[in-house]
């Protein structure tokens, strides 16, 4: 299930929103939770952080959409963020709240799922999971996204993380299959990596969380492919 959340002070934008999203929702066989708010103010007041994907109306009364998305930045880094404008300069402001994509009013229903395409793909990349790590004295729990990179040496798998490094007997490739769906892919045969944390790449390295790896020639036509996939929201 995806959750969306939109904020719209028109009543009649308001329920054209919810109509394309019962429609878009019925065409790909997915199955929504939709909130909506009238305002900027109602949204910051009772905002939950399951929230998947907001659609923000830039001009609304009170607080606006941009100064919404301000706040909400400082409590969700993740949610999906998508404005709704009548005014294309306003595209231009998005990049300080990460906001992915922009649709202009008056909306049409082609243009909406388009942009809408784009920003579940978005969702669906930056969706938790939790892995459960079996230590020699214990075990870690750890979410996906906490985890920068996985490595293979001398038989034992070690986690590079946020909350550290965590070593156990493992196999790679097992790891691998886990962690495919949560964007995860082997820059070469002993590093598999965290998309997420892929802050650029020179020639044969690719720099992981402040660490450089090797890119295998092997490897390198599959990793970089899903780079640019990602980066691209899956598009």
């Amino acid at each position: 299930m995806l959750h969306i959340s939109f904020a719209e002070d028109d009543p009649a934008m308001a329920l054209q929103l919810r109509q394309y999203l019962d429609r878009y929702g019925a065409e790909h066989g997915l199955e929504l939770e939709v909130r909506a708010f009238a305002s900027g103010d109602e949204l910051l007041r009772q905002y939950d952080t399951s929230c998947d994907i907001l659609l923000l109306d830039v001009e609304m009364p009170g607080i606006d959409g941009m100064e919404t998305a301000r706040a909400l930045r400082q409590r969700d880094r993740d949610v999906v963020i998508v404005f709704i404008t009548n005014i294309a300069r306003y595209a231009v402001d998005g990049y300080e709240v990460e906001a992915l994509d922009f649709i202009l009013k008056p909306v049409n229903y082609f243009t909406f799922s388009v942009k809408l395409d784009r920003a579940v793909r978005r969702a669906r990349q930056q969706a938790r999971h939790t892995v459960c790590l079996q230590l020699a004295d214990g075990m870690q729990m750890l979410d996906t996204q906490e985890i920068y990179y996985l490595e293979t040496r001398d038989r034992m798998l070690y986690y590079h993380t946020a909350k550290g490094v965590f070593r156990l007997r493992g196999s790679l490739s097992a790891a691998e299959k886990e962690l495919a769906p949560w964007n995860f892919v082997r820059c070469n045969q002993c590093y598999l990596v965290n998309l997420r944390y892929v802050s650029g790449i020179v020639r044969d390295t690719v720099t992981v969380a402040g660490h450089s790896l090797e890119i295998s020639r092997r490897c390198k036509t599959a990793f970089l492919a899903a780079v640019a996939a990602y980066v691209g929201g899956g598009a």
